[in-house]
């Protein structure tokens, strides 16, 4: 569809109004009808450019990790980069991620917790591909190990605000939470962590 410049503001005011609601009320909550009244649309203007709730949704959490930006370091080093990388963005303003959107909603709706497993797990399983090497399969799994550890600090750290994880600074976190990330990147699966002696691989 071709916007003209006062079409595109309009298309723009209801992505913005869309995040906003999804982030506050999840999935559920949000209905074609309160986007429009906070833009002060016509409902029927919000499905002319999204077609739905579901493309709504889908373009408000248009994931983009940026992942390609992580610059080049030795395989001992991406999963502090990739944590520095994603950690960083979510520091600057939470509210504003996507990723927290679907969180919000990925708990209580199909839709935005399909969403959000193909956004994250594809866009981590091609950079463990484009670092590491590891094929197609083997990286999707490592991949879905990542998301889950990303997931829970995003959840427990600017949703939930667990005291103990809210109060570590960006930098304490990351060496904290480095070595399971570097773990699932390049280590053994099989093999934990040694509990007596806290080494890894």
């Amino acid at each position: 569809m071709a916007f003209t410049e006062r079409s595109e503001g309009t298309r723009k005011a209801i992505l913005a109004a869309a995040r906003t609601l999804f982030t506050e009320r999840g999935y559920e909550g949000t209905t074609i009808r309160a986007v429009a009244s906070v833009v002060g649309v016509d409902p029927s203007m919000v499905m002319r450019y999204y077609g739905s709730k579901v493309g709504l949704f889908s373009a408000a959490v248009d994931l983009d990790l940026r992942l390609n930006e992580i610059p080049p370091v030795p395989h001992n080093q991406v999963g502090e980069a990739l944590l520095r990388h994603v950690l960083s963005r979510w520091e600057t303003d939470p509210a504003a991620d996507p990723i927290m959107i679907m969180l919000r909603s990925a708990s209580t709706h199909p839709v935005a917790a399909e969403h959000a497993r193909t956004l994250l797990e594809g866009q981590i399983a091609a950079f463990i591909t484009r670092t590491i090497g590891w094929d197609s399969a083997e990286a999707t799994s490592r991949a879905g190990l990542i998301s889950a550890q990303l997931l829970g600090l995003a959840l427990t750290r600017y949703i939930v605000e667990l005291p103990s994880v809210v109060k570590m600074d960006m930098e304490s976190l990351v060496t904290a939470v480095a070595p399971v990330v570097r773990h699932y990147l390049t280590g053994e699966l099989g093999d934990a962590p040694t509990a007596v002696t806290g080494a890894w691989p």
